[in-house]
């Protein structure tokens, strides 16, 4: 059993699972409410504020939301790797729960995000989720879901924002391999010539698994890499660097024997 597993086992063990449905029960109100309030100010003020002032706005939000998880359902996270690098990174994450989501607004710099379209019509959030400068993509577009990418991604990272990526393009399954790397994010870095910062996550496939509101009590573990510049490598090296740093840090079951080739985003 990992140091995770433990830490999580232990933290489950001192909560009683009364005490921890009621908590998860709670949170699941909280983040609907609190959600829809701020969207609502987005929508509304936002229109009226620059960027800036609306990622502030968001960044709250996202605080908002890691404060109460860890006070009603004991979920915690914590930082390890390499310190954050100055100026604008492509930013790409492992993906195994929606809590990545969350928190790399509070942890990482001003950013925009790269998602997919349909998100943008859930009612109310999808226009706050537009106002904040979202890269929203058609996945079944291909090269012209790159284009966009590379477009609007430049732009984002000239005026100081950092991108965020998921390279596997959705959430992984509990305890599977990688997926294959979607070609955008890198394809982004090598354009615009910005670094690419791999980011590894522990634990939050287990202790918030998708499809679920219940979350479990335990540690989540963030692993930022040291940047890895772009300048005379090859959209296939970086992908096997990228991947090799998730396989380092998530260890053996993150391995796949697909070759290190990007899929068409």
């Amino acid at each position: 059993m990992s140091a995770l597993d433990r830490g999580a086992a232990g933290a489950a063990r001192s909560r009683a699972p009364a005490l921890q449905l009621a908590g998860s029960l709670f949170f699941t109100a909280f983040l609907f409410l609190w959600t829809f309030l701020h969207a609502c100010v987005l929508v509304t003020a936002g229109v009226l504020m620059p960027f800036p002032r609306r990622f502030a706005v968001a960044r709250a939000y996202a605080r908002g939301v890691l404060r109460v998880l860890k006070w009603s359902c004991g979920l915690d996270y914590r930082v390890e790797g390499a310190p954050l690098p100055a100026g604008s990174h492509v930013a790409l994450w492992k993906h195994s729960s929606s809590w990545e989501t969350i928190a790399m607004m509070v942890l990482f710099p001003r950013q925009v995000w790269v998602l997919k379209r349909e998100l943008l019509w859930v009612p109310v959030v999808g226009p706050a989720v537009k106002g904040l400068h979202a890269i929203a993509i058609d996945r079944r577009a291909g090269h012209s879901a790159v284009a966009q990418v590379i477009e609007q991604g430049k732009q984002r990272l000239d005026e100081g924002d950092w991108v965020m990526i998921f390279p596997e393009g959705t959430r992984a399954t509990l305890d599977g391999p990688l997926l294959p790397f979607k070609k955008g994010g890198f394809m982004l870095a090598l354009e615009t010539g910005f670094p690419i910062v791999p980011i590894a996550v522990r634990g939050s496939g287990e202790l918030l698994p998708r499809g679920s509101w219940h979350p479990a009590s335990g540690e989540i573990e963030v692993i930022v890499g040291a940047p890895i510049p772009v300048e005379g490598v090859d959209r296939d090296e970086l992908i096997e660097r990228v991947r090799a740093f998730m396989v380092a840090q998530l260890g053996a079951r993150a391995g796949t024997a697909d070759p290190p080739t990007a899929a068409a985003l």
